[in-house]
């Protein structure tokens, strides 16, 4: 098919994400619940494989696309779309129906690194004329190098553990979880979340660092939702959370926060994170809402404070 398999293939491989379009027609906290789940399954796309598997077989006739090849070729691309997602933070349901979401938190859910090289030799490839053996080279040339790349996040994230594994240690701080995650864009500064009893202990640590990893304490405070715990909504948070959030009250507003995407500000005395929901009550019915405070300045103020907190401390 020449450079228009990857026309398809860019098609194909946005359509696992195209469940943020159906979200839009339903509550934004059951959008959220659902964002990489069947749409990023494993029935999903031997369900759709086949399917698009013909229409390229009709489209595509002149060239002589058989059947097996093109179903193949869709899944290939689906699957490694899912697969992908699966080394970011926010977890894919590869095994729908079942509930358990798998994720490595090895790379942020944009990198550079990643995406530009495998971006180059893939233009390069397109650049050769289809008898030219030198496209194939290329094209294989970038998933090597991307993947290889993809792995290693995975030696990285191991080593950065052991950082913070050690300074937990000498700090002799006992934790029942930890999951150590990349900032935006790079993986030489790192953050960590430390499961205790009673709270959470977030740090963070960069390759440049010259001296001991600082952590910082934040209470659990479940108690503030005690009496409302088997609410349907709150059920659905700490699913969405995967068990990780706290209970924080600012200006008479209770808010629950997912600590998995870190915190926007750091100021103990005011923390604010990156997903908050404010828990209301109304005529019996508990209710959330995502406060909408994320806009461009803060974006701005916080990839400036990442970009020098990444230079050491």
């Amino acid at each position: 098919m020449g450079n228009k398999a990857i026309l398809y293939g860019a098609i194909i491989g946005t359509i696992p994400d195209l469940d943020v379009l159906y979200g839009k027609f339903i509550d934004p906290l059951t959008a959220t619940d659902i964002h990489r789940g069947f749409s990023h399954s494993l029935v999903f796309f031997l369900i759709l494989s086949p399917i698009l598997g013909w229409i390229l077989q009709k489209v595509e006739h002149k060239q002589k696309v058989n059947f097996k090849e093109a179903t193949l070729f869709s899944y290939l691309i689906l699957q490694t779309h899912a697969l992908l997602d699966l080394f970011t933070t926010w977890g894919t349901q590869l095994l729908w129906p079942l509930e358990t979401r798998f994720s490595l938190q090895s790379i942020f859910v944009i990198d550079p690194l990643y995406t530009l090289p495998f971006l180059f030799f893939l233009i390069l490839s397109m650049k050769k004329k289809k008898q030219d053996t030198k496209r194939m080279f290329w094209n294989r040339t970038g998933l090597i190098v991307s993947t290889s790349y993809l792995f290693l996040t995975l030696i990285v994230q191991s080593i950065v553990l052991q950082k913070f594994e050690k300074q937990l240690e000498q700090n002799k701080i006992s934790y029942q979880e930890i999951v150590v995650k990349p900032s935006p864009f790079n993986i030489i500064l790192w953050t960590t979340n430390v499961k205790v009893t009673n709270g959470y202990y977030i740090g963070d640590y960069s390759f440049f660092d010259t001296k001991p990893i600082q952590f910082q304490f934040i209470p659990t405070q479940k108690e503030m939702i005690d009496n409302i715990e088997d609410a349907a909504v709150i059920k659905q948070l700490k699913r969405i959370s995967e068990g990780w959030y706290c209970i924080t009250q600012k200006e008479n507003q209770l808010l629950f926060n997912d600590l998995r995407f870190g915190v926007m500000n750091t100021d103990s005395t005011d923390f604010q994170f990156s997903f908050s929901y404010q828990i209301t009550e109304e005529k019996g019915e508990v209710k959330a809402m995502e406060l909408p405070n994320k806009n461009r300045e803060q974006a701005k103020k916080l990839l400036g404070k990442l970009w020098v907190r990444l230079w050491g401390n």
